[in-house]
């Protein structure tokens, strides 16, 4: 027997279902409610939860691929019984059949509230992380070493480039210009591919001629480390790569002061300067199985974290990156999404493996050379796979490397500029990492250039036609905002805080999209293990609470604050777990140095001086927050 606390994912459908034939009842009538539910019933009964995280969305993807342009839903793709005299699938035919003629071509005006319906059914699922399998393991760690061997080429063809346009270069006292096309020379390398990089080139040292990679302020990220310290740990430096201190000196990027060193090598503490591998991880990504990426040594990381701030404000601020390149905002990017399915005037490009496929020797040809070495100097050179063999890295930097978004992002938003025909295409292209939004007029040159140095793009989801795009986490139909919920954290029955904190949301966002019945639905499940839990009237939205409850102020404890004076309630929240750990002075003091201060997570504010007074933050120095630690506990609120 199911027990009352348990969250049926097929009765979730089936709420779907219902809010779809309320809101839609004039075609999506009883009848079709319960024909429809009844092949859902017997498809999960069949096939278990595959048919909600692989079977639907895998219909979704056709759906997609379809509104894009890119191709027509036919029989033979969806997989689905069709209707009479139809390529449209039977199932929810009665959505279908307002956005497509019968034979799988798209309507001339089609039904954008159908499309939303069919993504909010087709889509909740997809990224629930359910556990995977070795298989689905493997094939990652497969695909990840594929990648690496396939570098061998683009390294090749680099070196060409290199050479080439090097013998060129120095041939000449002056700038490459047009004329220089009728030396022998020149045509070593294809004419397209020579103004590219020259002009990618010329982009970069714009931005980076001065810049100094050394006035950094280097810091700990919040991830694990290949090195295994945690925590305070981090601060005790057992390790620091010769490769580093070759260029980020010890004394000045390492200790808090040189009374710092001095009691250091006082001590007889041995510092060992070995150039440790990073080690690969595998983290839950969706259904269809994990992510991988690549943990950094703790040195390593130190060093790439302060490269890494000090690039982002300076890209964010630059006047040639500033309307074009994001770090912090994804705003422009999910607005150009939005406004390209209107208008069809903009593409979104989807690049595959892109953090993979930037090569260490794509680096040093389009880069300015004064920052190749402390480039070099911050990115691991070996990884560890989880069979233990170590891999020589020829990508510059895995995902999990703090200079893997923003070296990416660089390089392909230095590559389109380059390659773009004139001024209006150059100041439309966005990029937010691997998301990139150009004119549609100038995509497939975009995507041809990208290719040619090494890039990989996935042309079936990229949105190069039709009114369908997505960028960002926003994916736009004429305009119209038809992103789906999606479910990412699996449901359970005992008392989690991220189960707590997530599940809110999920119901919170189908409210907001009118689905009352899965809202109510997924609300009684919280509520059957948590009790009551406030709603926005009560919270203000200061903590974690529902769109509308059935809860009331009477049901929490409460108290009149004299000193805030204002009124608060006892309710859960999410507090993560802390532990004091009491470091020697030295470490506690470099730790004081660098995090005391922080830039605030606001654009405009992120764009001041780090150690700017205003942005200073009190905090313990001994007191650290435990990754996904947290707990849930009452608090006066």
């Amino acid at each position: 027997m199911v027990s009352k606390k348990s969250l049926d994912e097929y009765k979730v459908i089936e709420h779907l279902l219902y809010d779809a034939h309320v809101s839609w009842s004039s075609y999506f009538n009883a009848r079709a409610f319960r024909l429809t539910t009844s092949v859902v019933e017997r498809r999960v009964r069949l096939e278990g939860l595959g048919f909600l995280t692989k079977t639907l969305p895998r219909l979704g993807k056709l759906l997609d691929k379809a509104l894009a342009g890119e191709a027509k839903l036919t029989r033979v793709n969806h997989g689905f019984t069709t209707m009479k005299d139809s390529e449209l699938p039977r199932f929810l035919g009665e959505f279908f059949s307002r956005i497509f003629q019968p034979n799988g071509d798209i309507l001339p005006n089609p039904d954008t509230n159908c499309v939303s319906v069919l993504r909010r059914i087709l889509y909740p699922f997809y990224k629930y992380e359910t556990p995977y399998t070795e298989a689905q393991t493997q094939q990652v760690v497969d695909s990840f070493i594929e990648t690496e061997n396939d570098l061998i080429h683009i390294d090749a063809a680099v070196a060409n480039w290199t050479r080439s346009f090097d013998e060129f270069a120095r041939s000449r006292s002056r700038p490459i210009g047009v004329e220089d096309h009728k030396d022998p020379l020149y045509h070593t390398l294809p004419v397209n591919q020579l103004r590219v990089i020259r002009d990618a080139r010329r982009l970069l040292f714009e931005v980076f001629k001065r810049f100094d990679p050394t006035d950094i302020i280097p810091r700990h990220g919040p991830g694990v480390v290949a090195t295994k310290q945690r925590l305070g740990a981090k601060y005790l430096w057992t390790n620091v790569s010769h490769r580093i201190t070759s260029v980020y000196p010890l004394d000045a990027y390492f200790c808090a002061s040189l009374g710092h060193v001095c009691d250091i090598a006082g001590k007889g503490f041995t510092l060992t300067d070995y150039d440790l591998p990073a080690q690969v991880l595998l983290v839950p990504k969706d259904s269809r199985g994990p992510r991988l990426i690549s943990c950094e040594p703790v040195d390593f990381q130190w060093i790439q974290q302060g490269l890494r701030s000090a690039i982002y404000e300076l890209v964010e601020t630059h006047a040639l990156t500033r309307h074009n390149v994001f770090f912090t905002n994804q705003t422009p990017n999910q607005c150009g999404a939005l406004l390209g399915s209107l208008t069809g005037r903009y593409a979104t490009l989807d690049l595959k493996e892109a953090s993979d496929r930037v090569s260490v020797s794509l680096v040093h040809l389009l880069f300015p050379s004064h920052l190749h070495r402390f480039l070099d100097a911050a990115r691991s050179a070996s990884t560890v796979l989880p069979n233990g063999t170590q891999l020589v890295l020829r990508k510059f930097a895995p995902m999990g490397s703090a200079l893997c978004f923003p070296i990416m992002a660089l390089t392909i938003w230095a590559l389109l500029t380059a390659s773009a025909p004139d001024g209006d295409t150059r100041e439309s292209i966005l990029v937010y990492g691997d998301d990139v939004i150009v004119p549609t007029a100038f995509a497939e040159s975009a995507m041809n250039i990208l290719e040619v140095f090494g890039l990989r793009i996935n042309r079936t989801k990229s949105c190069t036609q039709g009114s369908f795009r997505e960028s960002c986490g926003v994916d736009a139909f004429k305009g119209v905002n038809v992103t789906p919920v999606r479910f990412r954290t699996v449901w359970d029955d005992t008392p989690r805080p991220d189960v707590y904190t997530s599940w809110i949301a999920y119901a919170n966002h189908l409210f907001d999209k009118r689905c009352y019945s899965t809202y109510n639905y997924i609300v009684s499940k919280l509520e059957a293990i948590y009790g009551p839990i406030p709603g926005e009237d009560i919270s203000q939205k200061r903590y974690p609470s529902l769109r509308c409850s059935s809860a009331r102020s009477a049901d929490f404890k409460r108290r009149s604050n004299v000193g805030l004076q204002k009124l608060q309630h006892k309710v859960r929240v999410e507090v993560p777990s802390s532990v004091i750990q009491v470091l020697p002075g030295w470490n506690m003091l470099l730790r004081f140095f660098v995090e005391s201060r922080k830039p605030a997570k606001d654009t405009n504010e992120y764009r001041r001086a780090i150690w700017d007074a205003e942005s200073s933050i009190a905090f313990a120095v001994s007191s650290y927050t435990k990754r996904n630690a947290s707990i849930l506990a009452w608090r006066w609120r």
